[in-house]
């Protein structure tokens, strides 16, 4: 939010008075067209498209009921630099009118929720229960869901927003509505869950705030203020499928060309009539000389782009990785992975000469090759209207010191791993850092450069062997493997996903080094459970670290390590097996996105208490849609929550001739409310059937194990019959 000088002590000053008085807010009120508005304690609704002035943003009171927080959005296919945004930039003012997405200041498509870019921020005290009611205008009758990237979920899996493993996707033109209790304070994010929608814009904050005398770390600062949270992600010049298929069809470059810091950024020139230049306006966060900020920093990437934040002449204390609290680490660099999340303390303490300074985002990886940045404005209250004067090119970082999270590194007394950081609180008393696992798991993942994807490197027709290196696409895997999306949500269709669609590394049927290999790669635990999860970057072909995600868990990260720069999972349980992967068995951080380095290794730990089937991913976009992942079911089906009433459904349909003896009533509810992810499928009266069968030209390839006489029936059903196989 940009604050004019004169008025900015004022601003601050005043919100902080709302949200003092807040409590007042829980009375009934009359809204502009004069109805009434329940109890705040009970439901808060709010139509405004920003949803800046929810009244859920207040200070949270212990004594205090919860609240239910309702909000109502729109998915939308839009434009950046629409005719919404007038005269911008030459009009600066024009470029925040409503519907006006200015980005770089570059024409582009887009997808978001109520023409806002980064999305509207959900913004509750722990305990509120967050209702969203999602409707889809996506052109292209394109399929969607959201996922609420942190939170848990407990008790209401099938609100985690993973289209075809937690529920149906959104068809076109149909509403969802999405319902959960947020039980843990911190920063977190929503996201688009479908395809690489997150990747064009479908994204925004999440904050859970709480009261102050639970918050461990309430005195070191004065403001915490939903204008200095602060979303960065890599941008393409395009819509992220054309860039993705140009890719990996052809020689296309993918490569994010800049980033943007809350949906701003400039890059490209205009030229006035008069003579003039104009850039589209940065982002501005404005601050008090001698005041302490809580700054939230959320990565909303899809790139291997781990983008580096400094503010010249400041240094960062972190008090919150992934919204859990940790010991304070002062760090004059922060490096911060695609999903993952940081809170620090900036004090305003440049007060004998004022002035403003740069905030500065750096993509370091694959966003390195076009030297993708983005500065935004540290604003003093009462500093002269000017740009700092330092360079703002990609090479001219001016702070140096504590990197806190370093990219590809081994450690050192300037370079904090993650794992020498300290939770805030106390362990309990479920043992997870000490207790010897139930489970353990050895995840080996990187790129399979020996087996032709059949998606992307045809091997009949125009194998890997057989084109240009610039056009080779090998196959981001986790233990050689391809997790496919199923048909129908496993979670609530549990029975309509055959058995013989799941494979892991040791019911697989073939030599997955050796030929592509593509199941629903699914895990199993017991429910309580404690599991521990080794996680081997094996380096092939290239430096690539992966930042892997787990849903609906936190886990505590008790392991970290670079061995060289390539490994492999033989090395790595040698290794553990000698007792030569230390461990930290006492206040680990606790997260849900963590790094792999390069050639090295990652182990988290977490309690499997939460039933359900959980999505363990890359959450680099083009990773994780080729494959880059694999499900955690918790428990059995029995152990799973209740299904909600009405719950859509979807899945494959096969003809049957009329006169066929079958249950009238057996599809009776699927594409429930015009909500499935499938059009065209609701309403058949016929049992969902499952086949696994050869894409086509995939040169006999296939993408699900089964045994020779159900390849046998397959063979023989696809002679005789059209197939249409949802993939999602």
């Amino acid at each position: 939010m940009e604050v004019e000088d004169d008025d900015n002590e004022k601003v601050l000053r005043t919100r902080e008075e709302k949200m003092r008085n807040c409590k007042e807010c829980g009375r009934k009120k009359q809204n502009k067209k004069g109805e009434l508005r329940e109890e705040e304690s009970q439901v808060v609704w709010n139509k405004a498209r920003a949803y800046d002035d929810h009244p859920c943003i207040r200070t949270c009171d212990h004594m205090a009921p919860p609240r239910i927080c309702k909000y109502k959005w729109t998915l939308e296919t839009y434009l950046t630099m629409s005719k919404a945004c007038h005269d911008c930039p030459y009009n600066q003012t024009h470029c925040s009118l409503p519907h006006c997405l200015q980005a770089d200041g570059v024409k582009r498509g887009v997808m978001v929720v109520n023409r806002k870019l980064p999305g509207p921020a959900i913004v509750a005290c722990r305990g509120d229960t967050i209702e969203v009611e999602v409707h889809n205008d996506l052109q292209n009758s394109e399929g969607t869901s959201i996922h609420w990237h942190g939170l848990k979920m407990r008790g209401t899996p099938y609100m985690d927003g993973v289209g075809l493993v937690t529920q149906c996707p959104i068809s076109a033109f149909a509403t969802f509505t999405y319902r959960f209790v947020v039980d843990t304070e911190g920063t977190f994010f929503w996201h688009g869950h479908s395809g690489m929608q997150r990747a064009d814009g479908l994204f925004g904050p999440i904050i859970v705030r709480e009261p102050a005398m639970t918050d461990p770390h309430a005195t070191l600062y004065d403001y915490d203020l939903l204008e200095h949270v602060m979303v960065v992600n890599d941008w393409l010049v395009d819509l992220t499928l054309v860039r993705f298929l140009d890719h990996a069809h052809s020689d296309g470059d993918n490569k994010p060309a800049l980033l943007l810091i809350n949906g701003k950024g400039a890059r490209v020139p205009f030229q006035h009539s008069d003579g003039s230049t104009h850039y589209t306006p940065r982002a501005t966060f404005s601050v008090q000389g001698g005041k302490k900020y809580r700054f939230r920093v959320i990565n909303a990437g899809i790139m291997y782009c781990p983008i580096q934040i400094s503010i010249d002449q400041h240094t960062m204390t972190v008090i919150a990785s992934d919204g859990h609290p940790v010991e304070p680490v002062v760090a004059d660099i922060l490096n911060v992975f695609a999903g993952e999340r940081y809170d620090f303390i900036l004090y305003a303490d440049k007060t004998t000469t004022l002035r403003n300074y740069w905030i500065r985002a750096r993509g370091l990886g694959d966003c390195s090759v076009k030297r993708a940045h983005q500065v935004a404005l540290l604003k003093y209250a009462g500093a002269p209207d000017v740009d700092p004067p330092e360079p703002i090119d990609y090479d001219s970082v001016t702070n140096s010191g504590i990197t806190l999270n370093p990219w590809n590194s081994p450690g050192s007394n300037s370079e904090i791993l993650i794992t020498r950081m300290r939770a805030e609180a106390p362990d309990g008393n479920d043992g997870v850092m000490t207790s010897v696992p139930d489970k353990k798991f050895y995840l080996g993942m990187d790129f399979n450069t020996k087996v032709d994807h059949f998606k992307y490197n045809n091997p009949e027709y125009y194998p890997m062997s057989s084109v240009g290196r610039h056009m080779r696409v090998f196959s981001p895997q986790i233990n050689r493997i391809s997790c496919a999306l199923p048909p129908s949500p496993p979670l609530s269709q549990f029975d309509d996903v055959p058995l013989h669609a799941y494979c892991n590394e040791n019911t697989v049927q073939k030599r997955c080094d050796q030929e592509y290999c593509s199941c629903i790669y699914k895990l199993d635990v017991d429910l309580n459970d404690l599991v521990e999860v080794i996680v081997i970057d094996e380096g092939v072909p290239y430096a690539a670290n992966h930042p892997m995600h787990l849903h609906g868990f936190e886990f505590r990260t008790v392991g970290m390590g670079k061995i060289n720069s390539s490994t492999t999972v033989a090395e790595i349980k040698a290794m553990d097996q000698r007792g030569e992967l230390p461990r930290t068995t006492t206040r680990a951080p606790i997260k849900d996105t963590v790094t792999v380095p390069d050639g090295g290794y990652t182990i988290f730990r977490f309690r499997a208490d939460n039933p359900g089937i959980w999505f363990f991913h890359c959450h680099l976009e083009y990773h994780a849609d080729m494959g880059m992942g694999v499900l955690f079911q918790v428990g059995t089906r029995e152990d799973f929550p209740k299904v909600p009433k009405n719950f859509p459904k979807c899945g494959n349909f096969m003809h049957e001739p009329e006169g066929d003896d079958h249950d009238d009533d057996q599809g009776s509810d699927h594409g429930n409310n015009g909500n499935s992810g499938n059009d065209g499928n609701s309403g058949q009266n016929t049992p969902l059937v499952v086949q696994c069968i050869n894409p086509p030209n995939n040169g006999g390839h296939r993408p699900f194990m089964v045994d020779r006489w159900i390849f046998i029936a397959i063979v023989a059903a696809e002679m005789m019959v059209s197939i249409v196989f949802f993939t999602g």
